[in-house]
C-alpha cells in the first residue's frame, strides 16, 4: 500500500460526519480539477487542507460553498444526500466560506458589506443582534478601530481581512471554511483569530482551514488532508507526519530541496544600495543598510515594526522621509516611484499585496506587464519582446496574454508582478513578503529565480515574515523592532533562535528590552 494513500481508518467511527464527499470529480473541459476525491469533515474539529496551487483545494471549497457543482460524485450533510446547487443552499446547511479572494464591495461601508448575504437580514436585524455579533468579533480580533460607517476602500488589507472574518462568523456557521484567512494579519492578531476559531470548534463547529504557513497548521489543526493533482493523497491526525514528509506528499520534493544553495559571499563586491540614517515620522528611526551586488539581504521582525515602511520609503512612496541613499556610489534623492525606477537608479518594488498594489485585476496580463515600463524613455512598454525572456524564466502558466490577470492562480499572478519589473533589469530589487499566500512549489520556483538574479549581480532586499526564507535565502538579515534595526545576523549567527530573540528585542541574558507582554506572547 502506497504511503500516500488515505489513512482513514479512524475517520469513519460511530459519529455521523457533518460533511461527507464520495468519488467527487470536477472537470473544466479537459482539465480535471478534482479526480475521484473522498473527503470527510467532522463537527468540532479543525481540518487543515494542504496542497500547492492547482492541487484542487479551492475547487473543493467552491463545491462545498455551492459556487460550482461537481461533474460526478455524491455529497452528504449530516448523513443525508445533499445538492449544494447555490451559495444560498449551502448557507441554509450552515456551510460558510471565507475565500482567499476577498468578497467585500469597496465602495460600500463595513455595515453594508456585513449586511450582504446575511441570512434573513434586514436593516433592523443588522442594527440589533447581527451588528452586535459583528462588532464583538471585530473587538476580539483587534478590529475595534474599524468603524461600521467606514468605506471598505479606505481600510487596510489586514482590516479588510478582519471584516471578512467577522462577516463569516456572524452567519453562525456549522462548517466554516477559512481560505488563507490570516495571510495579511500580524502575529498578535492571528493568535486572537485562532482563539476565536478554537472557541467555534469547541462549540461544535467544523472548520476547514487552508494555509501555506506550516506553523499555523501546527498551532491550529486537529487533522490534515493533503491534495496533489486533484486528488486527496493523504488524511491523518496532526503529528502523524513531520514537516518534511508533508512537503514530500504535496510536491514530491524533500524539504532540503526547497531552497537553492547559497553562493559564496562576496565582501568585495560593488555596493549597489547604500542607505544611511533613514527615518520617517517616528515609524522608522535612523536605519542604515548596505546591499552589495549579488547579495540577498533580509528584513525581519514582527509586523508593523518599520521594515515595510522602510522599503516603501526607499522606493519614494513616503513623503518627508529623511536620510541619504546612494546607488552604485552615486548619491541620489528618490522622492517618487518615477525617480526610483529611472534607468540611472533602476530600483524595482514588489509590494506586499499583489492584488491591490501590484496588479490591476480587470486588465489583461499583457497590460499589467506594461505598467512598470510606462514613463521610461529608454523603453517601449508595448514591445512584447521586452517581456518574452522574463516570462520564459518565470515559467508563467497562462492561456494567453490577452486574458485578464485575475484568471491566473495566486502564484502566477505574483509571477506577473515580478515579470513586469524584472524586464526592466533593475540594479536592486525590493521585495515585500513575495511568497505570501503562494503554494510550496511556486515558492521554490521564486526562490530559485531570486538566487539566479543574485548570481547575475542583482542586489536584493527581501522583507519576509518566514524565518526559513530569512535563514535559507539571505546572506545577512536585519531584524527590526520599534522602527529600528536591533540585530544584524549572518553566517552561523543566522539561526531561528537568534531571529526570534531579536524579533522580541530580547538580550542574550533573556531580558526583554521594550517588548510588551502582548508582543512576547503572540510572536
Amino acid at each position: 500500500m502506497s504511503p500516500l494513500e488515505l489513512e482513514v481508518s479512524d475517520m469513519f467511527d460511530s459519529t455521523t460526519p457533518l460533511l461527507e464527499m464520495q468519488d467527487i470529480s470536477m472537470h473544466f473541459g479537459a482539465t480535471k480539477a478534482l479526480d475521484g476525491v473522498d473527503f470527510v469533515c467532522k463537527a468540532g474539529e479543525v481540518h487543515a487542507v494542504l496542497g500547492e496551487n492547482g492541487a484542487g483545494k479551492s475547487t473543493l471549497m467552491k463545491l462545498i460553498a455551492g459556487v460550482i457543482q461537481p461533474t460526478q460524485g455524491r455529497l452528504r450533510v449530516d448523513g443525508k444526500e445533499a445538492s449544494l446547487n447555490s451559495p444560498k443552499t449551502a448557507l441554509k446547511h450552515g456551510l460558510v466560506c471565507m475565500f482567499q479572494e476577498l468578497s467585500l464591495v469597496p465602495d460600500l461601508t463595513v455595515r453594508e458589506n456585513l449586511l450582504l448575504g446575511a441570512p434573513g437580514a434586514g436593516l433592523g436585524w443588522l442594527k440589533g443582534r447581527g451588528l452586535d455579533t459583528a462588532q464583538s468579533v471585530l473587538d476580539r480580533i483587534d478590529g475595534a478601530d474599524i468603524k461600521m460607517s467606514q468605506r471598505v476602500a479606505d481600510l487596510t488589507l489586514p482590516q479588510r481581512q478582519q471584516v471578512e472574518i467577522a462577516k463569516a462568523i456572524m452567519k453562525k456557521p456549522r462548517l466554516l471554511i477559512l481560505d488563507e484567512a490570516t495571510s495579511a494579519l500580524s502575529a498578535s492578531v492571528v493568535e486572537k483569530v485562532f482563539d476565536l476559531v478554537r472557541e467555534e470548534r469547541d462549540a461544535g463547529t467544523a472548520v476547514l482551514f487552508i494555509s501555506h504557513r506550516f506553523h499555523e497548521i501546527e498551532a491550529l489543526a486537529d487533522r490534515i488532508s493533503v491534495f496533489r493533482n486533484g486528488q486527496c493523497v493523504a488524511t491523518f491526525a496532526k503529528g502523524a507526519h513531520d514537516y518534511g514528509e508533508i512537503i514530500d506528499m504535496m510536491v514530491g520534493q524533500k524539504i532540503e530541496e526547497l531552497f537553492p544553495e547559497k553562493s559564496p559571499h562576496r565582501n568585495e563586491a560593488e555596493v549597489v544600495l547604500d542607505v544611511r540614517n533613514f527615518s520617517w515620522e517616528g515609524q522608522v528611526r535612523d536605519v542604515s543598510v548596505t546591499v552589495r551586488q549579488g547579495e540577498i539581504v533580509g528584513l525581519g521582525g514582527l509586523d508593523g515594526q518599520g521594515q515595510g515602511a522602510f522599503l516603501m520609503g526607499l522606493f519614494g512612496l513616503l513623503r518627508k522621509a529623511d536620510g541619504t541613499t546612494a546607488i552604485s556610489g552615486q548619491p541620489g534623492e528618490i522622492k517618487s516611484p518615477k525617480a526610483a525606477k529611472h534607468q540611472d537608479v533602476a530600483l524595482a518594488y514588489i509590494p506586499e499585496d499583489r492584488k491591490t498594489e501590484g496588479l490591476i485585476l480587470d486588465q489583461s496580463i499583457e497590460e499589467n506587464l506594461e505598467l512598470a515600463a510606462l514613463g521610461r524613455s529608454d523603453l517601449n512598454a508595448g514591445d512584447a519582446g521586452l517581456y518574452a525572456g522574463t516570462l520564459d524564466q518565470l515559467a508563467l502558466k497562462h492561456g494567453g496574454l490577452h486574458l485578464p490577470v485575475s484568471s491566473l492562480s495566486g502564484g502566477n499572478q505574483q509571477k506577473v508582478v515580478l515579470a513586469k519589473w524584472l524586464a526592466l533589469k533593475p540594479r536592486c530589487l525590493l521585495l515585500a513578503d513575495p511568497t505570501r499566500g503562494i503554494d510550496v512549489k511556486t515558492k521554490t520556483e521564486i526562490y530559485a529565480i531570486l538566487r539566479q538574479l543574485a548570481d547575475q549581480g542583482t542586489a536584493i532586499l527581501l522583507l519576509s515574515t518566514d524565518y526559513e526564507e530569512l535563514i535559507q535565502l539571505c546572506d545577512e538579515t536585519h531584524v527590526f523592532f520599534n522602527g529600528e534595526i536591533v540585530a544584524s545576523l549572518s553566517g552561523d549567527d543566522l539561526t531561528p533562535q537568534n531571529i526570534i530573540a531579536a524579533t522580541l528585542n530580547v538580550s542574550s541574558e533573556g531580558r526583554v528590552n521594550g517588548a510588551t507582554e502582548g508582543q512576547v506572547a503572540h510572536a
